[in-house]
């Protein structure tokens, strides 16, 4: 069936024969936990909650983030629900209050609120004259830290009246400051003078110090390249820089506040913060010590001796205990390793501990459901212990047929050990040979786990349940496996890192699963770039291609992207003006003659890190050339990655659209351009819906989920 018929059914109100299959409309009503935090006591986890919008009821926007609460039998209460935004939650250190950020009843800017954790009214702590980004309370609860730019000037708001709105690029970017407030509002807040813009903080729980992380400025570049961590002195103002050796990660501070844990660089070059650092000198980082060689992602700390490191081994996450045995002088990690396993692996994130140490809350996901709230009570690691899942909130996933996952491992060329992550076409037959899409990660700091990889631009479940097999590699330069192999695809761009795409798709057709006369290739920002090669470069491997925020052109691209630090120090290894002939050598526009794969083009207009001119470039040339069909389309308001629900929706069904007819389908002609998404007009205005434990609030802040893995061009949910 034409999909331009199929389409119309498949985004029609589900009926009961159709519930059962993966759709586009399935996967943009998935709700997903994108923080969790428990209470000091260890009885009740709160939790932010991602809603899409109701296109069917609502205007577009992005998600909708409220607050709920689940105790430890895994009853859920919801808290602040509705038409809000809820973010950075906590809780005050004697669990008397949940601390969060939002924006609510006639405020102007995002506000500092707490509320009970048995609900009713929640009262404001903080306000300011600009957003409040981050926030954290002294050991007393009676004073708070908070992160915010500073108020535009009355000069400044009178000029842009009068019409002198413009820009003076990057220059001027506000400053992300540090100020300091009482809880009871009484005092102006007061800012704290410090070099740099600031990131993140976080209190001393014993002494009048804080963490904070400050960039040069305030711009993306240095916030991934050159955070530092800095040790204030609150009584005489004094910063110490520690001076960490690369990119910057998660913070924490020991109970009794003598041990600063970080997660950083190996050094500039590594192109992924995640080595665990613990300093007990906090007047300077000579006496860090270094403990781990895998990619940690996330710590918490059990008491002021142990912590608890959270880190991935290939496709898979691990937690471990580290005990400090200091008569030594230096920290022990723990042999034993807790390890989730069995047939629905987990994938752990987010960790946090309660005061006593005995409970241990965290983000998981699994081949079978988005994120969700987990616990594991007890303080001691064995095998035995198996983690409880708290929250549900896709209820409807156990009524859905799932094609089987699995991990696939294989060689390259070179010899290389690698892996990814197959999901395998829906009601299989032995013996049958299908279509593959091929889905490359971006980054390529970045990694694929095993666990959930259905969403708006990841077509997993939705393409098996059309017969097509999926299939996630972990190329070279992925993190995951250690700092050598994260850093084999440096200087050498579309090289042997996009080889091993080859070496993995030759390996599933010896295995007898795929047809090699239908497979596609798709991704978003670094995967967009190898969508771009796939479709040239080596477009005779492919029949389809879809790229998404990629790059087709390092010479143009090297002169109006955001992070050009990063792309010299953990990418290229080189300028531009050093070697012209290799950028021009690694860019897909160089090999334009080889074009011949069918290519969708999807971009957002607004895209800072990958401009929206590598896309427009990259269809011109291609549309010139006519050696094949291709198609741009543009998502106005968008940046790199779609955050509006109708975006999400619209490139998921073109997206699986362009692969079932190249794939599947006729071929030739393309597809038409016009969608029916079989939804009625959305209504002009949003409706508040009150909740019995909160209030009714609005922000337009977006989430920022937990499992972006921290690469910059990772393109989210």
């Amino acid at each position: 069936m034409r999909f331009t018929t199929a389409a119309v059914i498949m985004l029609l109100p589900l009926v009961a024969s159709a519930q059962d299959i993966f759709t586009p409309q399935h996967v943009a009503k998935l709700r997903v936990v994108t923080e969790a935090v428990i209470s000091p006591d260890g009885t009740q986890v709160a939790y932010v909650l991602a809603v899409p919008r109701d296109l069917a009821k609502e205007k577009d926007g992005g998600a909708w983030t409220e607050l709920h609460v689940v105790d430890t039998k895994g009853t859920s209460t919801p808290f602040i629900t509705g038409p809000v935004n809820v973010g950075s939650i906590g809780w005050t250190a004697d669990g008397k209050q949940i601390t969060f950020l939002s924006k609510r009843d006639k405020d102007t800017t995002r506000s500092l609120y707490a509320i009970g954790p048995k609900g009713g009214e929640s009262t404001k702590v903080v306000s300011h004259a600009t957003d409040i980004l981050g926030y954290s309370f002294n050991s007393s609860g009676k004073r708070v830290a908070f992160l915010a730019t500073e108020a535009t000037t009355k000069a400044k708001k009178a000029a842009i009246d009068q019409g002198f709105s413009q820009e003076i690029y990057e220059e001027d970017t506000p400053f992300v400051r540090v100020w300091i407030a009482t809880q009871d509002g009484g005092n102006t807040p007061e800012m704290v003078k410090l070099e740099g813009s600031a990131s993140e903080l976080h209190w001393n729980p014993k002494f009048d110090t804080l963490a904070v992380a400050l960039a040069p400025n305030p711009l993306i570049d240095e916030h991934i390249m050159f955070r530092k961590v800095h040790i204030v002195d609150l009584a005489t103002g004094k910063a110490t820089n520690l001076n960490n050796p690369g990119k910057l990660g998660q913070l924490a501070w020991s109970p009794d506040g003598k041990k600063l844990a970080m997660i950083t660089g190996a050094d500039k070059h590594d192109p992924k913060e995640g080595r665990l650092w613990v300093t007990h000198d906090l007047m300077t980082f000579k006496n860090a010590w270094p403990l781990t060689s895998n990619h940690v992602e996330s710590i918490a700390w059990k008491a002021d001796s142990s912590m608890v490191v959270q880190y991935t081994r290939g496709v898979q996450t691990r937690i471990a205990p580290v005990e400090f045995n200091m008569t030594e002088g230096r920290p022990l990690p723990h042999i034993g390793i807790e390890y989730f396993g069995n047939e629905d692996s987990r994938i752990i994130g987010s960790m946090s501990y309660s005061s006593e140490g005995r409970t241990h809350a965290f983000i998981a996901h699994s081949s079978r459901h988005p994120p969700e709230v987990y616990v594991l009570e007890g303080d001691k690691f064995t095998p035995k212990r198996m983690a409880r899942r708290l929250t549900d909130s896709n209820a409807w996933l156990k009524d859905m047929k799932f094609a089987k996952q699995e991990v696939v491992k294989y060689k390259a060329k070179d010899g290389l050990e690698l892996e990814g992550v197959l999901i395998r076409p829906l009601n299989e037959e032995k013996g049958k040979r299908y279509p593959l899409v091929l889905t490359v990660h971006g980054g390529p700091e970045a990694h694929y786990s095993n666990g959930w990889l259905t969403m708006y631009h990841s077509l997993g479940q939705v393409a098996a349940a059309k017969g097509m097999a999926v299939f996630y590699p972990n190329y070279r330069g992925s993190t995951g496996y250690g700092v050598e192999f994260s850093m084999k695809g440096q200087k050498d761009a579309g090289g042997k890192e996009f080889d091993d795409l080859i070496d993995g798709v030759d390996h599933l057709i010896k295995m007898g699963l795929v047809d090699d006369k239908k497979v596609g290739i798709t991704g978003g920002s670094y995967g967009g770039y190898a969508t771009a090669w796939g479709s040239t470069y080596y477009s005779h491997r492919f029949a389809a291609g879809v790229m998404f925020v990629g790059i087709s052109d390092w010479i143009s691209c090297s002169g109006t992207t955001d992070i050009p630090q990063e792309m010299f120090l953990v990418h290229h290894r080189k300028w531009l003006w050093d070697d012209w002939d290799y950028f021009k050598k690694a860019s897909p526009i160089a090999h334009l003659d080889k074009a011949k794969t069918p290519l969708l083009i999807m971009h957002g207009k607004n895209d800072p890190r990958v401009n929206p001119g590598q896309s427009l470039e990259f269809y011109r040339h291609l549309k010139v050339r006519n050696q094949a069909p291709v198609r741009l389309v543009l998502y106005p308001g968008e940046g790199h990655g779609n955050r509006r629900a109708a975006s999400k929706l619209d490139y998921n069904i073109r997206t699986l659209q362009w692969f079932e007819h190249y794939l599947k389908g006729p071929g030739g002609k393309m597809p038409a351009m016009e969608i029916d998404y079989g939804l009625p007009a959305a209504p002009k205005t949003t409706s508040l819906n009150w909740d019995t434990r909160g209030e009714p609030g609005r922000v337009s802040s977006r989430v920022e989920p937990w499992l972006g893995r921290g690469c910059p061009c990772c393109i989210g949910w």
